[in-house]
């Protein structure tokens, strides 16, 4: 059974950084982190597009996209911890920019209306 928990990205952070450092290697050398970020990310292409129609090849795994997309948060937080990066405050000031820009952008819902389906099949 799993239970809830509410986690920070501070808490993240310290996480993994206590995983990768008990290891002689550390953190990888950042190409090769890109080069993982590369690989999680077509992953998740993988998962959508399996539930989107495509059919898996023989043998394939329709494949997990929470867990693909926890695989690329860990090598994001990999990356940020290795550059010493705050993911908090990257991602406040990240969200206060397309807050700002993306105002006007979309279509406001009124109070009390559900947003419209995807058409991703994938469900959360």
């Amino acid at each position: 059974m799993l239970t809830r928990m509410s986690l920070t990205f501070e808490d993240a952070s310290a996480r993994v950084d206590a995983y990768i450092s008990q290891f002689r290697e550390g953190y990888f050398p950042p190409l090769l982190m890109l080069a993982r970020l590369t690989e999680e990310t077509g992953e998740i292409a993988r998962v959508i597009a399996h539930a989107s129609g495509k059919t898996p090849k023989p043998g394939e795994d329709p494949g997990d996209l929470e867990m693909e997309l926890a695989d690329l948060l860990f090598v994001t937080i990999c990356m940020a911890n290795e550059r010493g990066l705050n993911l908090e405050r990257g991602f406040e000031r990240m969200m206060a920019k397309i807050e700002k820009r993306d105002a006007t952008r979309w279509t406001r819902k009124e109070p009390g209306q559900p947003s419209e389906p995807s058409n991703t099949g994938v469900t959360p």
